[in-house]
């Protein structure tokens, strides 16, 4: 069956006007920024430039501060030329895997539709990445603020060229996948459907009913057989390479997007270090859960993995086998909607000098995601995702927050004052894909003053989720081709990256960090960390929004 006309059927002439003209956030353009520095070297392999690090330390004695700032250089290598990238989910044929595909493909063939409003283009809309831009400076002889596509700043992956497979334990077809998920329009449907039907159905996925709600059961008809974990690993292992090869990949990010588990139980011996994993592997030992053996197969085959749930797929053992093995990892949990707000609005009340003394969050929602989640053990992983988010803004502010107490020993006994903070999401069927948030926030003002904030967000949550998967998948694919080296002597070499790629953080809801350093769950501090790093590497200091040109004669 031939695909249908991108323009749809009797489409009046007036209404054709223009389709032909692609969305913006669909254009592949030209890397067409220069950087004319001495920091900034280019070549037809590579573009390196210098960076100087600038920060500070502090030594607190007897309540005095001592500050003394500090400068470290960088030179940043990032190879030029953009590989052939594969994304492999786990979970493809759910609500975000099956709208991810049909999308792409939307844009990749240029399909509009119909909606009761009038044509729909296809768009990258919602994707850092692909629809939103950063400053890079003034224009020569005006004085005007010039701001550029984030894409453009790097050579990146477009969304178009992604090869998409995949793995999940519900045999339907990707065509059928999209029409059991109802999120996208029905003309958009019956418009991709041939197309998806071309992805034929995900592979085989592996079923271990403990971690995830029961009620997923009827789905569980495509599975790997067996019950040995080993052997597990070893088909997970193979359906890479064979993917890999079949599309002659140079990278592919595998990606779980698949339902939300329940906490793993952190045992020594068992899942505590690379060795111990492996031999828990061998043995099939019940507390390594599906995430976590995908995520050994993608460490193993070096290749990255981001964990798009909030799971602890990422214990101890993980991490050591990452470090060992220079392989990239990435998580916790997509921040799409209520959290990501919550990032920005909990750092705007606590800035302004308001102390939340509440934070009450509501979600009710009807599709799989909300299904699994009406179990109790798999809400308790969504429940400690959601619930640290405003964790770094409050340590920022003891002013506001009485510190925690320090026993006689100089340790600290606790967490200290802190917001009460609620978090409750409930399964409704009728609602289907379209979720709905309502938030509270009750906080202290002037002189004992009480001031409440309520918002209600509806949204669809898989046309949040989906751009969100491009971009992490984008930017893994590109910080596997950045190096870095201390400017300290020539003979330095350019390493890779830490295996734990913080700078994903924008996208995620519980980011995963560098054992020892702290977590930032800021918004805005997640972005200007981003902005600042692209800029890096290409030899520009990050952007001052201090505009001292128009506050000094």
């Amino acid at each position: 069956m031939a695909p249908t006309p991108s323009s749809g059927l009797n489409t009046p002439e007036s209404e054709l006007e223009g389709l032909l003209t692609v969305h913006p956030t669909a254009v592949r353009r030209p890397n067409s920024i220069l950087v004319q520095s001495d920091n900034t070297r280019y070549t037809e392999e590579h573009i390196t430039a210098k960076f100087h690090n600038r920060s500070s330390v502090v030594d607190v004695s007897n309540g005095h501060l001592t500050i003394t700032p500090t400068v470290q250089a960088y030179e940043f290598q990032t190879k030029r030329t953009v590989g052939k990238t594969g994304l492999m989910m786990i979970g493809m044929g759910g609500n975000n895997g099956s709208t991810l595909c049909a999308t792409i493909l939307a844009n990749r063939h240029n399909i509009t539709w119909h909606t009761k409003t009038g044509i729909q283009q296809p768009n990258y809309i919602g994707s850092v990445l692909r629809a939103s831009t950063v400053r890079i400076g003034t224009e020569a002889g005006t004085g005007k603020e010039v701001h550029v596509p984030i894409s453009d700043v790097l050579p990146m992956v477009h969304p178009n060229d992604l090869v998409l497979g995949g793995w999940d334990i519900s045999g339907l077809t990707m065509d059928k996948a999209m029409e059991r998920a109802r999120v996208l329009d029905w003309d958009l449907q019956r418009q991709v459907a041939p197309h998806m039907a071309l992805l034929g159905k995900p592979l085989p996925s592996i079923y271990y009913p403990d971690f995830i709600a029961a009620n997923q059961e009827a789905r569980a008809d495509n599975l790997i057989p067996g019950a040995d974990k080993q052997a597990h690993l070893d088909h997970i292992r193979a359906d890479i390479r064979k993917f890999r090869a079949d599309h002659s990949l140079d990278r592919c990010v595998i990606f779980w997007t698949a339902n939300t588990e329940r906490y793993s139980d952190i045992i020594p011996g068992v899942n505590d270090t690379a060795d111990n994993l492996l031999a828990a592997i061998r043995v099939s030992h019940s507390e390594i859960s599906p995430s976590t053996l995908f995520a050994v197969a993608a460490i193993l085959e070096g290749e990255p993995f981001v964990n798009g749930a909030p799971q602890n797929t990422f214990v101890p053992g993980v991490i050591e086998l990452a470090e060992r093995h220079h392989s990239f990892i990435g998580g916790d949990d997509l921040k799409s909607g209520q959290t990501k707000l919550k990032s920005v609005l909990a750092e705007f009340l606590v800035n302004a000098g308001i102390k939340p003394l509440s934070i009450a969050s509501y979600n009710h929602l009807g599709n799989n995601d909300g299904h699994n989640l009406s179990a109790a053990a798999q809400f308790k992983s969504k429940e400690i995702s959601k619930s640290s988010v405003v964790d770094d803004m409050v340590d920022a502010n003891r002013l506001l927050y009485n510190p925690p107490l320090v026993g006689p020993k100089g340790v600290a006994t606790g967490k200290g004052e802190h917001p009460d903070h609620i978090v409750v999401i409930k399964y409704v069927p009728a609602v289907g894909d379209s979720k709905r948030a309502i938030d509270e926030y009750y906080s202290e003002i002037f002189c004992g003053g009480r001031s409440t904030i309520n918002i209600f967000n509806e949204c669809e949550d898989s046309l949040l989720a989906t751009p969100l998967i491009l971009d992490l998948t984008i930017l893994t694919e590109l910080l596997s081709r950045v190096r870095y080296r201390k400017v300290e002597s020539s003979e330095t070499k350019f390493a890779p990256l830490y295996p734990i790629l913080s700078l994903l953080s924008y996208m995620l809801k519980a980011p995963l960090v560098k054992p020892g350093t702290e977590v930032v769950n800021s918004l805005n501090r997640q972005r200007n960390a981003l902005e600042t790093f692209l800029k890096a590497c290409i030899g520009l200091e990050g952007s001052s929004d201090l505009l001292l040109e128009t506050r000094i004669w």
